[in-house]
C-alpha cells in the first residue's frame, strides 16, 4: 500500500472529484464501495440537506468517505458545524484558505486534504498542516488556477515542494493517465469528470449527455478575474467570453453570473442558460458507465500499462 491507501485506508489510491451538483451521497458511496474514496460534494449543498447526504452515505457504505467544502462559501460555518456534528472522518478543502479552518478539522480527529493549483499554495497548506495536497492542473473543471499551469508540469513541481501524500487532479479519466501522473511523483489521483458522468452521478441527464458530446476545444478557462472555472461552451460561456473580450469589471462579470447559474445548467439541465462546468477531458469521454465500472477500468488499465512499461526494451 502506499502513501495515499494507507492515508485514506482504501483499496485503490483513486479519489473521486468533490463535483458540485454531481457527488451526493449516490456517487460517494459508490466509489467508496467499490474500493476508492468517494467525496460528498458539500458546495452545492445547505447544511441541512449536507447533512441528510452525509447521513445517507453512512447507511450506504461502511468504507471511508469524506467531504469535499469549498471555503470561499458565504455559510461555511454552517457547512462545518454539519461536519462536526456528524464526525466526518475525512475532509478535502478547496477554493480558499486551508488557514481558516484546517486547525479545527485537526482537532477534531479528521484527516484533511487541500486542493491547490500551484506550488506556492501547496506549500502554504502543507504549513496549515493537512495530511495531503490534491495539486489539479489547468485540465480540470470547476475551480481552477489562473496561472493555467498543466498537470503535468503542476505535479512534479509540486512533488519537489512539498514532502506529503500528493494527489494528481486535472485531466485524468484513465489508466494510462493515472500511471503518468504516478511517474510524476504523485501518490494517487482524483477523477472528476469521468465520474461526474457516472450512472450515479445527482447531474441532469440534459448535462451528461452534453458532456459526452464534447468535443476537443469545447471548454474553456473562464470568470479568472472572479473564481476561474472550465466551462463547457455554451450561450452562457459565449456571453462570458464576449464580456470578458471587451473588458468587463469583476462586477459586471459577477452580474452575469448571477444566482445559481451551475444548478441551472448542471442539476437542472438548462443546456443554453445553465453554467457547465467540466475538465478538457470531456472530450474522451463517450459513454455513462456506472462508478465501479469506471473505477475498475482505470485501475485495471493502470496495471496493464504499468506492466506494458516494465517490459519494454529500450537497450
Amino acid at each position: 500500500m502506499n502513501a495515499i491507501q494507507k492515508l485514506f485506508a482504501i483499496q485503490y489510491p483513486i479519489i473521486q472529484g468533490g463535483l458540485a451538483w454531481c457527488s451526493g451521497w449516490r456517487l460517494a458511496s459508490a466509489v467508496s464501495n467499490a474500493g476508492g474514496l468517494g467525496l460528498i460534494g458539500a458546495g452545492s449543498m445547505y447544511p441541512d440537506v449536507l447533512r441528510e447526504h452525509i447521513q445517507k452515505c453512512k447507511k450506504a457504505t461502511n468504507k471511508p468517505f469524506g467531504v469535499n467544502i469549498p471555503l470561499l462559501y458565504p455559510n461555511m460555518e454552517d457547512l462545518v458545524e454539519v461536519i462536526l456534528q456528524e464526525k466526518i472522518n475525512i475532509v478535502f478543502s478547496s477554493a480558499g484558505n486551508p488557514a481558516t479552518w484546517t486547525s479545527t478539522f485537526k482537532e477534531n480527529g479528521m484527516t484533511v486534504a487541500h486542493v491547490v493549483s500551484n506550488v506556492k499554495f501547496a506549500q502554504k497548506a502543507a504549513a496549515c498542516g493537512v495530511d495531503a495536497v490534491v495539486a489539479e492542473g489547468f485540465e480540470a473543471g470547476g475551480h481552477n488556477g489562473r496561472e493555467e499551469t498543466t498537470t503535468l508540469c503542476l505535479i512534479p513541481m509540486v512533488r519537489e515542494a512539498i514532502d506529503l501524500p500528493l494527489v494528481a487532479a486535472g485531466g485524468i479519466a484513465s489508466g494510462k493517465s493515472m500511471l503518468a501522473a504516478m511517474a510524476l511523483g504523485a501518490d494517487g489521483v482524483q477523477v472528476g469528470s469521468r465520474f461526474a458522468v457516472a450512472t450515479e452521478s445527482s447531474a441532469h441527464e440534459n448535462f451528461k449527455q452534453a458532456v459526452l458530446a464534447a468535443q476537443e476545444g469545447d471548454t474553456k478557462l473562464r470568470l479568472k478575474s472572479l473564481v476561474p472555472v472550465r466551462l463547457l461552451k455554451n450561450d452562457f460561456a459565449l456571453r462570458v467570453a464576449e464580456a470578458e473580450a471587451n473588458g468587463a469589471s469583476p462586477e459586471a462579470l459577477e452580474a452575469l453570473l448571477g444566482r445559481a447559474r451551475a444548478k441551472k445548467g448542471m442539476f437542472e439541465g438548462d443546456l443554453f442558460e445553465g453554467e457547465l462546468e467540466i475538465g478538457q477531458v470531456s472530450a474522451m469521454l463517450d459513454r455513462v458507465e456506472s462508478a465501479e465500472h469506471i473505477l475498475q477500468a482505470i485501475w485495471q488499465e493502470f496495471l496493464a500499462e504499468k506492466n506494458r512499461l516494465s517490459q519494454l526494451d529500450l537497450t
